[in-house]
């Protein structure tokens, strides 16, 4: 292969994996910086853990993608974060926080080991599926227009740019438009980093186990992970012709959370979103190569990881809005390619669009969110307009 060739080759992966890793951070950092610091972590701590999980989620990207030849995304739980900022008001100290988040590690583990629900999730129709990532991406892809009413200096060129680039040079339009959208908002707000806080640390915390922690934290982050993250992953990837590998994904996950859980850390799962930009054609027009963009994601991770003080200042200093709106921007090919995959089968169409309102609602209950509902309500209407009238 030529050297112009072998580029093409790659380009498209290494800007898919660059954008969905950006993306993924940038939009849930400030959720996750407000976790930690709810259970108590202090500043370095905090730093600390976001340089270990995002270490961990690049090297298990890269190894698990180059291994079973796919695009396996691993991220932390988004979900499992805006349950962590509840349960600070439990009053448990940080360490007893980190024990939690090492049991939760070890039931991750365990999950690997029991491969019942890999199959029970692999037989998810690719509509219902479909239809869910539409759901669980729809708030992010209407956040743009929303967010161009406050703040429509720095949103509306960067829609202007994506839709123009769209047009000419499709691979470029959401990297450019980020770029646009973070600059701006940087300049516009004035975004400082001190010069001390850009080298990463990394701090050990001795874990304590309470049982008040156990279960008030660790068995419910594991069911939000498991219910909101890494079934909604694995039926995302299937939308896209992937066949997950669920003990061995599972496995590395858990053993990833338990170490990373005496550094801060709280979350190992499959990424829902940001496998959905690294898995569609964006990525690369032969499904087979598609596993390039999550190695460069994955590398993506480790940078971010080493610029760990920049990332988490500007995250906390930016408005969530302008962030959510790069998000969305980046999610428009993806939602429109959802729609469509959802739609397909006519007999399928009531089940796929029960589980798009029922993700898109943002229904919660037992602390777990939509997506999980969602799946459970689509199947259930799938499988009632299955049975055989008398």
């Amino acid at each position: 292969m030529s050297k112009v060739g072998s580029f093409a080759d790659h380009r498209a992966p290494l800007l898919a994996g660059t954008v969905a890793s950006i993306t993924g951070t940038a939009a849930s950092a400030g959720l996750v910086l407000a976790a930690l610091t709810s259970l108590g972590a202090t500043k370095s701590q905090t730093t600390s853990a976001i340089v270990v999980l995002l270490t961990f989620y690049g090297l298990l990207s890269i190894l698990l993608s180059t291994k079973y030849k796919m695009p396996i995304s691993i991220v932390w739980s988004t979900p499992g974060a805006a349950l962590l900022i509840a349960s600070g008001s439990m009053g448990l100290s940080f360490s007893s926080a980190v024990g939690a988040f090492i049991v939760t590690g070890a039931l991750l583990l365990l999950t690997g080991l029991w491969p019942a629900l890999g199959r029970l999730v692999s037989s998810i129709p690719k509509p219902i599926a479909s239809a869910m990532l539409a759901g669980v991406i729809f708030n992010f892809c209407i956040a743009p227009f929303k967010s161009a009413t406050d703040f429509p200096w720095l949103v509306i060129p960067g829609l202007v740019v994506w839709l123009v680039l769209y047009k000419y040079a499709t691979i470029w339009a959401t990297p450019v438009a980020m770029v646009i959208i973070f600059a701006s908002t940087a300049i516009a707000l004035g975004i400082t980093v001190d010069p001390a806080e850009i080298l990463p640390t990394v701090e050990l915390v001795a874990p304590t186990f309470e049982a008040s922690a156990i279960f008030g934290i660790a068995i419910p982050l594991y069911l939000v992970t498991m219910a909101s993250q890494n079934i909604p992953g694995i039926a995302i990837m299937k939308s896209f012709g992937y066949e997950v590998p669920f003990k061995q994904v599972m496995a590395s996950t858990g053993l990833a959370a338990i170490v990373a859980g005496f550094f801060g850390g709280f979350s190992m799962n499959l990424a829902a979103i940001t496998a959905a930009l690294n898995a569609n054609d964006h990525a690369h027009k032969d499904p087979k190569r598609r596993w390039l963009s999550s190695v460069y994601g994955g590398y993506v991770y480790i940078l971010i990881a080493l610029l760990a003080g920049i990332t988490v200042a500007f995250v906390l200093q930016a408005p969530r809005e302008l962030v959510l709106a790069a998000a969305g921007i980046a999610l428009l090919g993806t939602i429109i390619s959802a729609l469509s995959s959802a739609v397909e089968v006519v007999e399928l169409r009531l089940p796929a669009m029960v589980t798009f309102l029922v993700t898109a609602s943002g229904l919660s209950a037992f602390s777990i969110g939509s997506a999980f509902w969602a799946l459970i309500a689509g199947l259930l209407v799938w499988g009632w307009l299955s049975l055989k009238k008398n």
